[in-house]
């Protein structure tokens, strides 16, 4: 496939066997995500896969995005995660804060980059005292 996802115009068939309890299991799985076949289902599996794949190999442009939930009472956290922002501005496309409660705040970070930059960002970020909770997502660009 040389690194790039096929277009639709160019399908082709092929079989997969499988044990018929995990047949019944994806069946299950198609219908509740609401897919009409599974042609369609195990192309997103084995797009998704691929772009997991990519996303791991740390030089491939990615977006996504970085949800954190943290204490805004650390001292100088609001400050530190906006120097970290400023300082890799190229990476971070959009950001998004809202006050949940009297100490506690969401943010979501829209990011894009290669892999590595992304997930060191993220990293930087998630180990900071004071973020709680967070987790980065990471998808492909869609132009391939």
């Amino acid at each position: 496939m040389s690194g790039k996802f096929q277009s639709d115009d160019d399908l082709q068939r092929f079989g997969v066997s499988m044990p018929g309890r995990l047949l019944e299991q994806f069946d299950a799985l198609i219908a509740r995500r609401g897919y009409t076949n599974r042609s369609e289902a195990v192309r997103d599996l084995v797009r998704n896969r691929l772009i997991d794949d990519q996303t791991h190999l740390g030089t491939h442009t990615v977006v996504g995005s970085l949800v954190i939930v943290y204490d805004h009472e650390i001292r100088a956290l609001g400050d530190r995660l906006t120097h970290i922002q400023h300082h890799v501005g190229h990476l971070v496309i959009s950001t998004m804060h809202v006050h949940l409660d009297e100490t506690n705040c969401l943010e979501v970070l829209a990011l894009k980059g290669k892999a590595n930059d992304v997930q060191k960002l993220a990293d930087d970020i998630l180990s900071l005292k004071g973020v709680k909770h967070g987790r980065l997502v990471i998808t492909g660009p869609g132009d391939k």
